[in-house]
């Protein structure tokens, strides 16, 4: 059933935005946070993250799916391949890439130990949510570290 909208409203759009101040007076409201003022809690970014992670994840997996064709394919075609690979712009996508890796694993780890019942607690949910950020950050340069000094 629906209700009948207050008699010092203009219509019925307005109680959407209409509320009582502490002065009983009525007073116009918004109907959401501001975008600028509004702030993303950490749990929030990491969901999205870990979303976003999934993604760049499939679309790095085309790069390694065009290496091994290339090295299935001709010997110019895989230098060619590799040169893509070894270009800025390359390193910079094997670098996200790791970085998605890390982050969806470390993540994942995360959403395995909340479906044991552990860490649902306000201030557990934060801080997990900064120890998977940071521990992202020295899982991908422990990785490349190790990738470099194997490399040399």
């Amino acid at each position: 059933m629906l209700e009948r909208p207050d008699p010092r409203m203009k219509d019925s759009r307005d109680a959407l935005m209409i509320a009582r101040n502490s002065d009983g007076k009525l007073v116009r409201r918004p109907l959401s946070p501001h975008l600028q003022t509004y702030r993303w809690p950490v749990t929030m970014l990491s969901s999205i993250l870990h979303r976003a992670t999934g993604v760049a994840l499939s679309v790095g997996c085309l790069l390694l799916v065009w290496w091994l064709v290339a090295a299935a394919g001709s010997p110019g075609y895989f230098a060619m391949v590799e040169g893509f690979i070894g270009s800025w712009l390359g390193v910079l996508m094997l670098l996200g890439w790791v970085a998605a890796l890390s982050y969806h694993v470390l993540n994942g780890v995360r959403h395995l130990l909340w479906d044991t019942g552990r860490g649902f607690a306000h201030e557990g949910l934060n801080g997990t949510s900064y120890v998977v950020l940071g521990a992202t950050a020295v899982l991908t340069l422990l990785v490349w570290v190790i990738g470099f000094a194997a490399w040399r």
